[in-house]
């Protein structure tokens, strides 16, 4: 190959490269995405029960087409919402979160935290996700986590960090678990058998389903979650991978997760057990990374139905 075709094919491969980065700073992050899926699981002659996964939202408060994105989800008239956290993605993203959410209050609904609704966002090596898990910056900002959790609790929803709740919700009773973070290690699965006996302690309602809620679905706790009884679990963190490659999938997953299982509806097996599993690739990036490639940004509405 001569020189003057080398520099051709490299300024070919540099333009594509170019093209590439501004497709997904400027286009692909901001193709908001609904997903949705039918999952039957309710004990026989249930009515189907509408659930909205939000997860990953990174909010700014400057994000106003994001915001009024989620504020129309309103109409698909959710039963039950599922937040699994990195709501924040700013030290004013509680702004922006109101301004979204503020449609679904009344609605029931669940939430745990993750990491980034805890620590504000900062500038990360994307080459290092290919090492493992992130790390965690030690100069970082500490968010106001009480006033996201004094929020969502105005809504009505329900704190599963790592706490149980029961609720019935369209005449189906559901018993939720969850746990805190963790990617930051702020989980306590030891908690959760006790919590969980203590829901049925004095409640002999008839049949229930059990559903698992985390932010980040690493292997140990989706295992801990089908031990202890969960039929349907929802986590987030992954964003999918965030950069795919089409034809193969994501190339990192930020924490243990398969690859084919960072994002969607999945069987997750441990032993004789096995549940659902709907991984959200989130909505949001972080503001020191806004790009996405081959992985818009999604929300998803989970149909549960009834089991045959």
């Amino acid at each position: 190959m001569s020189a003057r075709a080398a520099a051709t094919a490299l300024g070919l491969v540099a333009a594509a490269g170019a093209g590439a980065v501004a497709y997904g700073t400027f286009v692909e992050r901001k193709q908001y995405t609904l997903r949705t899926a039918t999952v039957p699981v309710l004990p026989p002659g249930s009515a189907p029960l509408r659930v909205l996964h939000l997860s990953d939202l990174h909010m700014a408060p400057w994000q106003t087409d994001k915001q009024q994105w989620v504020r129309d989800l309103a109409r698909l008239d959710p039963q039950l919402i599922v937040d699994t956290g990195d709501n924040l993605g700013h030290r004013d993203g509680l702004r922006g979160i109101k301004a979204a959410f503020d449609v679904f209050a009344g609605i029931p609904g669940v939430y745990v935290h993750g990491s980034n609704d805890y620590f504000g966002p900062s500038f990360k090596n994307p080459l290092r996700y290919f090492l493992g898990p992130s790390k965690h910056a030690h100069k970082v900002e500490r968010l106001d986590t009480d006033a996201l959790t004094s929020y969502f609790d105005s809504l009505g929803w329900k704190n599963l960090n790592n706490a149980a709740v029961t609720t019935e919700v369209q005449g189906t009773i559901i018993d939720f678990f969850g746990v805190d973070d963790p990617h930051r290690h702020f989980d306590r699965l030891d908690r959760i058998p006790g919590a969980l006996d203590a829901l049925l302690e004095d409640d002999d309602r008839g049949p229930r389903l059990r559903i698992g809620v985390a932010h980040a679905p690493y292997q140990y706790v989706l295992n801990s979650f089908v031990t202890h009884g969960a039929e349907v679990v929802f986590a987030g963190h992954t964003h999918g991978g965030q950069v795919c490659v089409p034809g193969y999938g994501a190339l990192v997953t930020n924490c243990d997760i398969p690859r084919t299982q960072v994002k969607g509806l999945s069987l997750w097996r441990h032993g004789f057990h096995s549940a659902y599993l709907n991984v959200s690739a989130g909505l949001g990036t972080s503001i020191y990374a806004p790009f996405r490639f081959a992985c818009r940004p999604e929300v998803t509405l989970l149909t549960l139905t009834a089991r045959p």
